[in-house]
């Protein structure tokens, strides 16, 4: 059965707290799963969260400050140990090599898995697979920092009133949908397009075009929100986004469903991000993240 969820391993932003642990996402997506910015302490939660080395396909890392990396010595360790059986591919900026480096070999261990390191250098397409694209675009923080997008292919929706008025049914369906045409009836006769889901991990920036454009059209949005809007100028200073922001940039993308997460230390009280989320204008489903939530890819219309 395919599954189509975001696991949240970690919601602090700089350090962890007494209920937040450092940064850390798990996108399942089928049966593939995308580890997005595996911060300290990311292999234990993903324990406690049910998913395992063997669960990864995907390394993705914004950039290296420690809350959004240092979790990456003991991940790959991990993989290692588990001996995983299928390559894992590892994507962050090349800005940040000698980070990575020094991560993945920050003790001795013995490398048993083919771990491929693709850097990201430019805004773009980084792997095509038939279950979806992954982009990249750059963002505004003072470390070079990408955010990441992956987007499935638009497919095909068979409508059952056109495919009866044209007299096709049982396996004659079937060989319409392979070969595109049959008695001079065409696919596009008896079907819609069906929109590809679209999903976007938006973290440490200022509002950016890069932001903007990861963010347009998406299903879910994971999107830091550091800072509450009275605290505005220290996030345009540190290179961050308020929960008002954040909410903009979704309301103006066409968000379906927004996960605020990425929260400063200096507020305990997590209601307020969704109360300046929902000032700001954005009507679609709001969640404020917490560890170890679940929180399904909505549903295509």
């Amino acid at each position: 059965m395919s599954v189509r969820e975001l696991v949240v391993l970690g919601t602090a932003s700089q350090v962890p707290t007494r209920h937040r642990n450092h940064n850390g996402y798990l996108l399942r997506w089928d049966g593939e799963g995308i580890l997005f910015d595996p911060g300290e302490g990311t292999q234990r939660q993903m324990l406690r969260a049910g998913a395992a080395a063997h669960d990864l396909n995907r390394i993705c890392v914004t950039h290296f400050h420690g809350d959004h990396s240092l979790g990456l010595a003991g991940v790959i360790q991990r993989i290692n140990l588990d001996q995983v059986p299928h390559e894992i591919t590892a994507h962050y900026p090349k800005s940040g090599q000698r980070f990575f480096d020094r991560l993945r070999y920050a003790t001795a261990y013995r490398e048993t898995v083919q771990l491929t390191q693709a850097p990201v250098t430019a805004d773009g397409a980084l792997a095509t697979t038939p279950a979806y694209t992954l982009e990249a675009r750059k963002l505004s923080h003072p470390v070079e920092s990408y955010g990441y997008r992956l987007v499935e292919p638009d497919g095909r929706r068979m409508l059952p009133e056109r495919l009866a008025a044209q007299g096709i049914k049982g396996p004659d369906v079937g060989r319409i949908q392979r070969e595109g045409a049959l008695g001079g009836v065409t696919l596009e006769d008896v079907s819609e397009v069906r929109r590809g889901q679209r999903f976007a991990f938006v973290m440490d920036t200022r509002l950016c075009d890069g932001a903007y454009a990861l963010a347009e059209g998406c299903d879910m949005l994971v999107i830091e929100s550091t800072f509450l809007d009275e605290d505005e100028q220290l996030a345009v200073e540190h290179g961050h986004l308020t929960a008002g922001q954040a909410a903009r940039v979704a309301k103006e993308g066409g968000v379906r469903h927004l996960v605020l997460t990425h929260f400063s230390q200096r507020y305990t009280e997590p209601d307020e991000f969704e109360r300046q989320a929902r000032a700001a204008g954005f009507e679609g489903e709001l969640t404020v993240a917490h560890d170890l939530l679940r929180v399904p890819v909505p549903k295509r219309r």
